[in-house]
C-alpha cells in the first residue's frame, strides 16, 4: 500500500476525532466561559482554526482549482493579511503585542498562534491528523482556561508532552515530503497546471505577492529556447558536479528541486531533462518558497522551540527520526540530492530581537547545538555523503527594482560565463597558492582586514593541491578556488563595512581569530553590545562558544562584481554570487565536511589534500566535537581589498592581487571589468 493509500485510511479514521474537535471549536466562537480578557484571543484563535478547516476542504475536494483569481487572493490575504508589516503589530502572533496584553502567558498564546498558521502546508497536503492534534492542543488549553486552571508552568508542561507524543508524526510526514515522489503536491502543480493561467500560483499555500506573478509572467515571456537554456544550466550543474565525484548518476534513482514561485516553466523543463537521465524529481512542498509575509513573524519565532526542548524531546526526536528515515529508505537509497534556485533582490530585512520573545537558555543552546549534529550524522547514515551532490543556481525577483529584466539578463550572463576560461586562470592562482606556506589578507579605504591565513603543505606538486578550482558545477556561478586552511598559524582580524548572511543585512562585522578559532565578533547594527552579540549567534555562532575558519576561498568573478556594482545590487546578491566576487572566508564546518574520505580532483587531477582541519579530524574519535552543522560565508569585495599576497616557506613573497586588482602574470583578464568600473590599474 502506498503512503497515499495509508494517508487516506488515516484520515479516514480521524474523521471522528476531527468532528469533535471542529464542533468544539466552532462553541469557542460565541462562548463567554473564560475570563472577559482572553475572550478575544481565543476567538481569533477559533477563527483561524475554522479558516484552515476550510482551506483544507477546498484542497481535499480539489475546489481551490476552480476558484477565481480573485477569490484566490481574498483567500491569500485570510492566510497571511494578519502577518503583514501594517496589521502584524496588533497580531497575537506577534510577541511584542501578545505579552504587552497577556504578560508572560502572550509568549504561549503567540506560539499556538505561530504554530495554527504554520499548518497551510498540511492541509495542501493533506495531513489531517497533523491539523487535527494542534486543533486539540489549543482545546485543552481552552478547556483549563474554563476551568481557571491558568498555571502558565502546567500550560508549558501541556505543550512539551504534546511536542513529545506527537513527535513520530512529524518525522514521518517531514521524511515524506522530502523523499517520497508520491506525496508532493507541488510537483503536480508543476507538471500539470496551465502554466499561462496564473492561478495555478494559489494553489501551493503559500504567500502570493507581485514578486511571483511577476516573476511567472516574465518567464513565460521568454522563448521556449531561452527558459530551456535556463533549466540546462541547472541540470547540467548537478550532473557535472556528480561527475567530478566520480559517480554515476545512473546508480541513484531522484533529485529534489527547490525554488520561488514563478520558475514553474523552467523547472518543468528540469523535470524532463532529469527524467532523460532516469532521475524523478521530489518537489517537496514545504520548501517551495514565496516571498514571506513578514519575515519579522519568522524571526519572532525562531526559538519556540524552547517551550519543550530538553534531553527527553531530544531523545525523541532522534528516535522517531530514525524510525522516519526506516519507512523512506529505499527513496534515501537513491537520493542523489538537492538541486536549488535561489533569489535575490527582496528589500532590506533589519531583524528586532524581542525581549518579549520566547529564547533559548544556555543549556538549550547546547542542546539545540546537540540535536542539529546528531540529525546531520543520522543522515549521514541513510544517505551515503560519497554519493551525493548538489547543485545552486540565483535568479533575481522583480521587487529588486525597474531594473529587474536588464539584472535578470546580467545574471543570466554570469551564469553562463566560459568555465574553460575561469578554469585555466585559476590554475595559474592554484598554482602560486600550492607554494604557499601562508597567505596574507589586507583591507583598504577603511576595512581593516589583517589576516595570516595558514595553508595546507603540498609535498608532491605534481599529484597534489590544497585548492580546489571550482568551476560552475555545484556552484553557479564558476569564479573560486577555495581550501580548508590549517587552523593553527591562520590569525587575525576579518572586517566587512557590509555583508548579507541569510538574508539579513550586517554592518561592520569584525571576527578576529586565533589558531583558527573565533576569539571575538561583533557588528554595528545595535547600540547594546549585547544585541549585536545575540544577532550574530543566530547569524554565524549558531550558539557554539566559538567556531573554527571552515573556508579560505579567492573569488575571481569580476564580472559578477561589476554587475552588482552597475546596478547598486551589491548587498542584495546572495552568498552564492557575491563569495565569487572578492575573497571570503566561511566561519564553521570545512566544505568538505562528512566527505573527508571522499576524493576529490581538480580538471588537472591533483587531488585535493586540504579537506579537513583539526577540529573536523576529531571525527575518528570524538564526532560530536568535529562538527559544527553550519558554514557561512563572509565576502571582503574587491573595493575594499588591498592585498593577497603567497608567502613561501622559504619568505620569498608573490602579490596574487594588489590594490584590489589581479597582478598575478596570466590573470589579467579578471581585471577587464574592474577596468571598466575604476580605470587600468597602475
Amino acid at each position: 500500500m502506498s503512503f497515499r493509500d495509508d494517508l487516506k485510511e488515516n484520515n479516514a479514521l480521524m474523521a471522528e476525532r476531527t468532528e469533535l474537535v471542529v464542533g468544539r471549536i466552532k462553541e469557542m466562537l460565541n462562548e463567554k466561559t473564560v475570563d472577559d480578557k482572553y475572550i478575544p484571543y481565543f476567538k481569533k484563535m477559533a477563527e483561524r482554526m475554522l479558516t484552515l478547516e476550510e482551506y483544507y476542504a477546498l484542497h481535499e475536494s480539489g475546489k481551490i482549482k476552480t476558484l477565481s483569481m480573485e477569490e484566490l487572493k481574498a483567500w491569500n490575504e485570510r492566510l497571511f493579511g494578519e502577518l503583514e508589516e501594517k496589521s502584524y503589530e496588533t497580531c497575537y502572533g506577534n510577541p511584542e503585542y501578545a505579552v504587552k496584553e497577556y504578560g508572560d502567558m502572550g509568549q504561549i498564546f503567540a506560539y499556538l498562534y505561530y504554530e495554527i498558521a504554520s499548518l497551510k502546508d498540511a492541509a495542501v497536503n493533506g495531513f489531517r491528523e497533523q491539523i487535527t492534534v494542534y486543533e486539540e492542543l489549543v482545546v485543552e488549553i481552552y478547556n483549563r482556561f474554563e476551568d481557571n486552571d491558568i498555571d502558565i508552568d502546567g500550560i508549558r508542561e501541556v505543550i512539551k508532552s504534546f511536542n513529545h507524543d506527537n513527535s513520530e508524526i512529524y518525522s514521518e510526514l517531514r521524511a515524506r515530503i522530502l523523499f517520497d515522489p508520491e506525496v508532493s503536491y507541488a510537483r503536480a502543480v508543476v507538471k500539470e497546471a496551465d502554466l499561462n493561467d496564473l492561478r495555478y500560483l494559489y494553489w501551493y499555500g503559500k504567500n502570493v505577492t507581485e514578486n511571483e506573478i511577476e516573476t511567472a509572467k516574465f518567464i513565460n515571456s521568454l522563448s521556449e529556447d531561452e527558459v530551456r537554456a535556463m533549466a540546462h544550466t541547472y541540470v547540467d550543474g548537478f550532473l557535472v558536479g556528480y561527475s567530478k565525484m566520480g559517480q554515476d548518476i545512473h546508480n541513484k534513482s531522484e533529485v529534489s528541486l527547490y525554488f520561488n514561485l514563478g520558475f514553474e516553466r523552467m523547472i518543468r523543463f528540469a523535470i524532463e531533462e532529469f527524467a532523460k537521465e532516469g532521475i524523478e524529481c521530489v518537489i517537496p512542498s514545504p520548501a517551495v518558497g514565496s516571498t514571506s509575509a513578514n519575515r519579522q513573524f519568522g524571526f519572532d519565532h525562531k526559538d519556540d522551540r524552547a517551550l519543550y526542548l530538553d534531553k527527553s524531546y531530544v531523545d525523541r526526536a532522534l528516535e522517531t527520526l530514525r524510525q522516519a528515515y526506516e519507512s523512506v529508505k529505499k527513496y534515501m537509497n537513491g537520493y542523489a540530492g538537492p538541486a536549488v534556485i535561489e533569489t535575490f533582490g527582496e528589500k532590506e530585512f533589519n531583524p528586532k530581537n524581542k525581549k518579549e520573545a520566547i529564547h533559548y537558555d544556555d543549556k538549550q543552546k547546547k542542546l539545540s547545538v546537540s540535536l542539529a549534529g546528531q540529525q546531520a550524522q543520522l543522515n549521514t547514515e541513510y544517505i551515503n555523503p560519497e554519493e551525493r551532490s548538489f547543485t545552486i543556481i540565483a535568479y533575481p525577483i522583480p521587487e529588486i527594482g525597474p531594473k529587474f529584466k536588464e539584472i535578470f539578463a546580467a545574471t543570466v550572463k554570469v551564469n553562463t560565463l566560459d568555465a574553460k576560461l575561469y578554469e585555466d586562470i585559476q590554475q595559474k592562482l592554484i598554482d602560486a597558492l600550492d607554494t604557499a606556506d601562508y597567505v596574507k589578507v589586507t583591507g583598504r579605504d577603511g576595512n581593516h582586514t589583517n589576516l595570516v591565513i595558514k595553508v595546507a603543505k603540498v609535498n608532491d606538486g605534481v599529484k597534489q593541491t590544497a585548492f580546489e578550482n571550482c568551476v560552475a558545477d555545484v556552484n553557479i556561478p564558476v569564479g573560486e578556488v577555495f581550501t580548508s586552511p590549517v587552523l593553527e598559524g591562520t590569525n587575525g582580524t576579518l572586517h566587512v563595512k557590509e555583508v548579507y548572511l541569510n538574508g539579513f543585512k550586517v554592518n561592520d562585522l569584525e571576527i578576529t581569530l586565533k589558531d583558527g578559532m573565533i576569539t571575538t565578533f561583533t557588528c554595528g547594527n545595535n547600540e547594546k553590545e549585547e544585541d549585536n552579540k545575540e544577532l550574530l549567534d543566530l547569524l554565524i555562532m549558531h550558539h557554539h562558544e566559538t567556531l573554527p575558519i571552515g573556508e579560505f576561498a579567492i573569488g575571481t568573478n569580476t564580472t559578477a562584481y561589476k554587475m552588482g556594482i552597475d546596478y547598486d545590487i551589491q548587498a542584495q546578491l546572495p552568498i552564492l554570487i557575491s563569495e565569487k566576487t572578492g575573497p571570503h572566508f566561511a566561519m564553521g564546518d570545512t566544505c568538505f565536511s562528512r566527505e573527508e574520505e571522499v576524493e576529490t580532483k581538480n580538471p588537472d587531477g591533483k587531488v585535493m589534500i586540504a579537506k579537513e582541519n583539526s577540529v573536523s579530524a576529531l571525527r575518528k574519535n570524538d564526532p560530536d566535537k568535529a562538527y559544527m552543522n553550519c558554514h557561512t560565508d563572509i565576502t571582503i569585495p574587491y573595493n575594499e581589498l588591498d592585498m593577497i599576497t603567497v608567502v613561501r616557506y622559504d619568505g620569498t613573497e608573490v602579490d596574487l592581487i594588489s590594490g584590489g586588482y589581479f597582478v598575478l602574470p596570466g590573470t589579467e583578464e579578471l581585471n577587464k571589468p574592474l577596468n571598466e568600473l575604476y580605470g587600468t590599474n597602475k
